[in-house]
């Protein structure tokens, strides 16, 4: 084995594996998840478990730390699953030759067909939108940008809060930029944004940043600010959903597919079946996601807060998961942290 690869499952081994058992007996059937997914799995999963009878363990880790694993592991893998929490990991996987293709009326009746792998190789199941928020103290509604573009000018130097180059949301925005607008323009855009900008480390310091002064405007994912207001509904930070009259606002995903290793696979596809129907509810809601599924409404709070619809950006979740790349070249060219 590769030295750097002993390394790696080394340090992976010290994340343990979480078995659900089944409420009702079973027969034994049981699913094991690699997961980068780290919130509101217990409550689906156990649910599922009830329902049906099938166990479910599940592996933690970050995205790209467990994709390299299946991919060290080959076919001794314990994966039947992969899940993911943003798109570029889910591409990379597809390439990497991770999953197999499936083919389900169900989960394409279910998840819309710009947030699903062309072939069938993954499905998305939740949706997090990347947007603009801004200080409801200090920033007028009238005055708050209404597209990503707008945060380029000059009227939004030093008034903006931005999160590092290195975090995947970051890089998929900028990846969907690339996809919508072309590489040049996106360099344009991003460029404005680095020389405008307070880089920090998570999406939580932006939101308190804007609450506190640092900075007038930021972008995060919706979730980020719906938790703050769900402890405190005065939270003084408003959000705008981005480019509603254009292409859109950029939604990134939690997805998951079914691996090449699987030892069931039709078992597997019954659970993101499930995941993407009759489990969506108990899927997206405890972290204010938006569901995939267009016959799901979202959560009261974000419903309440945010609308229980905005125009999302359609570019299919595999181009820009494809783009990831070419946006960290961008991101290092723009000089952007």
């Amino acid at each position: 084995m590769h030295l750097q690869t002993r390394h790696f499952l080394v340090a992976l081994s010290a994340v343990s594996i979480l078995s659900l058992p089944t409420a009702c007996g079973g027969d034994g059937d049981t699913i094991r998840v690699y997961t980068g997914r780290h919130y509101d799995l217990e409550e689906a999963f156990q649910l599922f478990s009830s329902e049906t009878g099938v166990s479910i363990e599940f592996l933690q880790g970050s995205d790209a730390e467990l994709r390299e694993r299946i991919a060290a592991e080959g076919e001794d893998t314990q994966a039947d699953i992969y899940m993911t929490v943003d798109a570029g990991n889910l591409a990379r996987a597809a390439e990497q030759g991770v999953f197999i293709e499936v083919e389900s009326d169900v989960l394409n009746e279910a998840v819309p067909e710009s947030l699903r792998d062309p072939d069938g190789q993954w499905y998305a199941l939740s949706r997090r939108a990347r947007t603009i928020v801004y200080s409801s103290e200090r920033v007028s509604s009238a005055e708050a940008p209404s597209t990503y573009e707008e945060l380029a000018g000059p009227e939004w130097k030093g008034r903006l809060c931005l999160r590092n180059s290195s975090n995947t949301y970051t890089q998929s925005l900028v990846a969907s930029l690339i996809g919508n607008v072309g590489y040049g323009e996106a360099l344009r855009i991003v460029s404005g944004w680095a020389d405008n900008a307070e880089i920090l480390s998570n999406d939580v310091i932006a939101l308190n940043s804007v609450r506190d002064g640092l900075c007038d405007v930021a972008i995060v994912n919706h979730y980020y600010l719906a938790r703050l207001m769900e402890d405190d509904p005065d939270f003084p930070v408003s959000l705008v959903w981005a480019d509603q009259e254009g292409r859109g606002t950029h939604v990134n995903i939690s997805g998951a597919g079914i691996t090449k290793y699987a030892d069931d696979p039709e078992l597997a596809l019954q659970l993101l079946e499930w995941l993407a129907t009759d489990g969506q509810n108990t899927f997206v809601d405890g972290n204010h996601e938006y569901p995939v599924n267009p016959a799901v409404a979202p959560e009261d709070l974000i419903a309440d807060e945010f609308g229980s619809t905005f125009v999302a950006d359609d570019l299919n979740a595999a181009e820009f998961g494809a783009l990831n790349a070419d946006a960290v070249r961008l991101l290092d060219e723009a000089g952007y942290e």
